[in-house]
C-alpha cells in the first residue's frame, strides 16, 4: 500500500469520527501532528490524501464536511502563522474546499468565491493550497473554471492573478490542446496586466512575478509553437519585469532540454534589446 493510500485511510478514520460525533478537534490535531511543519516542505501527500478522501463521501455528509473545510480554511495567520503546524490545517481545509466544489455542483460557486478570497492570504503555503484547490476544480469542471479564471484576470489583484497562473500551469491539465491554448491566453492577459501595474515594490507584485517566472514555461512546453511566438513578442517589450519573466522561464530545464534552438532565439532577442 502506498504512503498516500495509508494516509487516506487515516484521514477517513478521522473524518468518520468527526461525522459521528461532530468533534473536529481530533482531525485538526491529526493534521497538525503530521504536517511536517515547521520545516521547508509541508506534507503534500497528506493534503492529497485529504482531498481524495473528501471526494468519496455521499451527499448527506458533504454539508458537514463543507462546514469543516471552511472552518479549517478560515484559520488566519494570527491563529495559524506561517510554518506553524496549525497552518497546515488551513492548507488542508483550502484544498478540501476545492475537492468538495469539484464533487458537488451545488458548492461550485461558493468554492470559487472562497478560493478567490484565500488567494490574497499573506502566507505563501496558503496561496499554493489555493492553486491546488483550483486544479481540483479544473479536473472536473474545466471549461467553467477556465471561464472563471479569465474573468478574474480582467479585474484581479496581483495575488489573484498569481492564483490563476499557478492553477493552469499543471502538465496533466495541459495535455488537451484547447486547454493549453486557453492557459496561454490567460498568461497573455496576466502579462498585459503586469505591464500596467505601477506599484511594483509590494510583496504581492513580487509573488506574482516570481510565479510567472516558471508558470509560463509549463504552458509553453505543452504548446510550443504559439508559446514561443508569445515569448518572442514579450522579448521585444521594454519592460524590465516582463523581460525578467521571459529570462527566468528560458532557464527552465523543461524548455532547455526539448527546445534548445527556440530558447536561444528568444535569448538572443533579449540580449539584442538591452
Amino acid at each position: 500500500m502506498s504512503k498516500r493510500s495509508t494516509l487516506q485511510q487515516e484521514v477517513i478514520r478521522e473524518l468518520n469520527h468527526f461525522l459521528e460525533g461532530g468533534d473536529e478537534q481530533s482531525l485538526m490535531d491529526y493534521v497538525a501532528a503530521n504536517s511536517n511543519l515547521p520545516g521547508p516542505r509541508g506534507n503534500l501527500e497528506l493534503a492529497g490524501a485529504f482531498e481524495d478522501a473528501l471526494a468519496g463521501y455521499p451527499e448527506p455528509a458533504r454539508l458537514k464536511l463543507w462546514d469543516l473545510c471552511t472552518d479549517m480554511a478560515g484559520l488566519t495567520a494570527n491563529g495559524a502563522p506561517a510554518n506553524d503546524p496549525r497552518e497546515f490545517i488551513a492548507f488542508c481545509g483550502t484544498v478540501g474546499v476545492g475537492a468538495l466544489g469539484a464533487t458537488w455542483p451545488a458548492l461550485f460557486d461558493q468554492a470559487v468565491a472562497i478560493l478567490r478570497q484565500l488567494a490574497n492570504d499573506p502566507r505563501w503555503r496558503m496561496r499554493e493550497a489555493v492553486a491546488m484547490g483550483l486544479q481540483r476544480l479544473l479536473s472536473s469542471r474545466e471549461q467553467e473554471v477556465l471561464d472563471v479564471l479569465e474573468y478574474w484576470v480582467s479585474s484581479a489583484g496581483p495575488l489573484e492573478l498569481r492564483a490563476a497562473a499557478a492553477a493552469v500551469a499543471e502538465p496533466a491539465l495541459l495535455k488537451d490542446e484547447e486547454t493549453a491554448q486557453r492557459a496561454l491566453r490567460i498568461h497573455r492577459r496576466i502579462v498585459e496586466r503586469v505591464a500596467g501595474i505601477e506599484a511594483r515594490r509590494s510583496d504581492e507584485f513580487r509573488a506574482l512575478r516570481q510565479a510567472l517566472g516558471y508558470t509560463l514555461s509549463v504552458v509553453v512546453q505543452a504548446i510550443p509553437e504559439p508559446g514561443f511566438a508569445f515569448m518572442r513578442a514579450l522579448a521585444t517589450i521594454p519592460d524590465k519585469d516582463v523581460r525578467w519573466i521571459v529570462r527566468e522561464n528560458l532557464k527552465k530545464t523543461r524548455l532547455l532540454k526539448h527546445f534548445p534552438a527556440q530558447v536561444e532565439a528568444v535569448r538572443g532577442m533579449l540580449e539584442a534589446g538591452r
